[in-house]
């Protein structure tokens, strides 16, 4: 078994430790350690059952420890990719994490530090970034590129050919279409159905969604 630490404290940090417990339930895998947040009122305090054992930092005082960064938010796209380059680890700390239940096929790919929840489908050649979090029961069809950091809430679908850029939030139950681009640092709304490309930076909401506002 390895050691692990999760990066923050909030919603997604504590599903990627019941995802953890559940792939321990497999096969013991990880020796969940616990979790670092930045929020001193909030050391020592446990946390579904795990210590919260300092700052973000305090990865450097566990070298040998795995490391996944839990933290995303639709009011703040670029908050795991700050983390991250603020720890400068080397992409061999972070591990990469697969629910059970998940389907991720031969022929597609996942970087360092992503986390892959429940009843979620890679169905073919699907390219995923690192320190990208999918929430469960998503779909990526057949050739999406998803580059790094991006965040799917619960219930996304995309069609095949679909370029997601980096910091991209992509809503709960959202739909995209066949061979769009969404940009980078855009926000895709809950619900949304996406039937053009998403410029890079802007907030886009509705069924067919359409721009809101620069994010």
């Amino acid at each position: 078994m390895r050691d692990l630490l999760i990066v923050g404290s909030g919603g997604f940090s504590r599903e990627t430790a019941e995802l953890v417990r559940a792939i321990n339930d497999a096969g013991p895998a990880w020796r969940l350690l616990g979790f670092l947040d930045d929020d001193p009122a909030k050391r020592g305090t446990p946390v579904q059952g795990l210590p919260v054992l300092g700052p973000a930092e305090a990865v450097h005082d566990h070298p040998a420890a795995q490391v996944v960064v839990g933290i995303g938010s639709p009011r703040d796209n670029t908050a795991r990719e700050r983390v991250t380059g603020r720890l400068g680890l080397p992409p061999e700390r972070y591990a990469t994490l697969v629910h059970p239940t998940a389907v991720v096929s031969r022929s597609s790919t996942l970087g360092p530090g992503t986390v892959v929840g429940a009843l979620t489908v890679l169905t073919a050649s699907v390219t995923v970034g690192a320190h990208v979090a999918i929430s469960p029961h998503v779909v990526l069809t057949h050739d999406d590129v998803v580059e790094d950091f991006v965040t799917f809430a619960a219930g996304v679908r995309v069609a095949g050919a679909v370029r997601i850029g980096a910091c991209a939030y992509v809503g709960a139950g959202a739909l995209i279409r066949e061979g769009l681009t969404v940009g980078a640092r855009s926000l895709v709304g809950m619900g949304a159905g996406v039937v053009k490309d998403v410029p890079p930076g802007e907030v886009w909401a509705g069924t067919p969604a359409r721009f809101l506002r620069a994010n």
